[in-house]
């Protein structure tokens, strides 16, 4: 464990406060009212500018992407931009460059930071909780699904700089000796039979991907994080934020995503019904990609599991262990069911 890890969740957030400060003198502009709104992977903070503007300053986690990795980021997000999907605005800092690196004492290790204009909107739910009760589940699935139909279009035909990274939700990157996330079967509190629940259909994941194969119509560039709390809405418009899980992977593993915390929900059907409806009036959808739902479902579920499994000193994963072992059981369970 990491000195800046042994710290106290408080003692971590106001080192990674003082940075935020210490990076703005990157950016042109004064800044004032500077708060944590977000600190999970990265740590959000919201500042407002001189001139009015408030704006999203990431500060990124260490060891999760690199340089590099997190400029591509915000290069995708310039060019889907481009094309009129709304996303948070790039601003730049001083240099015209995409994003800084700064180094803190307190933290002992150097950060990327960057900053984004922020979005107008109210989030549509939670990981933790689901989706708003009161939300119109209707609307805002169906906009999520050809919101995720344009992406994927669009990821298909972009030509990505030379330099462009970005990790792989694909069968090495979900399935490998090696996954993305972390090798979700060694989670410490899974019992004996759930292990091996998992590692059965961890077996059969590896067929079925390759009998459902890659194509530019179903992989290529994905938000992969199409959650509750990503998803905000502003009238009758949605917008999507934090791509700091993009990456390449199946389209349908997008969807299974989207569905993912929402499975407990009593309108799940509606829901489930709603964002493959929008998807499919923009980017329609095969009899194999509605026959993998269930198999992407089962691989949301264990990425979870992985990423608990190595970042088991958060109070999130601490938090989400039960629920999140709970459900990649009963998606395996559902998978092998069904195959």
């Amino acid at each position: 464990m990491s000195t800046f890890n042994a710290l106290s969740h408080e003692q971590q957030v106001a080192h990674l406060h003082d940075l935020a400060c210490n990076a703005l003198r990157h950016w042109e502009g004064e800044f004032s009212e500077i708060e944590l709104v977000k600190y999970r992977e990265n740590a959000v903070f919201s500042a407002r500018r001189n001139d009015g503007q408030r704006i999203a300053l990431r500060v990124h986690r260490n060891g999760y992407h690199c340089e590099n990795a997190l400029r591509s980021e915000l290069q995708w997000m310039e060019a889907l931009a481009h094309t009129g999907i709304t996303v948070p605005q790039i601003i730049r800092a001083q240099e015209d460059r995409h994003l800084i690196e700064i180094h803190s004492e307190k933290i002992g290790e150097a950060r990327h930071v960057d900053m984004l204009a922020w979005l107008p909107g109210a989030t549509a739910g939670t990981s933790e909780h689901g989706v708003e009760a009161d939300a119109d589940v209707d609307f805002l699935f169906r906009e999520a699904g050809a919101l995720a139909a344009r992406i994927h279009s669009h990821s298909a035909q972009w030509q990505q700089p030379d330099e462009f990274i970005r990790h792989a939700w694909d069968e090495e990157g979900l399935i490998g000796a090696n996954p993305f996330w972390g090798r979700f079967w060694e989670l410490a509190s899974l019992t004996d039979e759930q292990r091996s629940l998992l590692l059965q259909a961890r077996r059969m994941a590896r067929i079925d991907l390759r009998k459902y194969g890659r194509t530019l119509d179903n992989f290529g560039m994905i938000h992969a994080d199409l959650v509750p709390e990503n998803l905000l809405i502003e009238g009758t418009r949605l917008r999507l934020i934090d791509f700091d899980d993009a990456g390449f992977g199946w389209h349908m593993f997008e969807l299974a995503t989207a569905l993912y915390f929402c499975l407990d929900d009593p309108r799940y059907e509606q829901i489930k019904a709603s964002l493959l409806s929008g998807y499919d009036a923009v980017k329609p959808l095969s009899e194999a990609d509605r026959n993998a739902l269930s198999l992407f479902l089962m691989l949301r579920g264990t990425t979870y599991l992985g990423w608990i499994h190595t970042r088991s000193e958060t109070e999130t994963a601490r938090e989400m262990a039960p629920m999140l072992i709970e459900r990649a059981c009963q998606l395996a369970s559902g998978y092998l069911a069904v195959r």
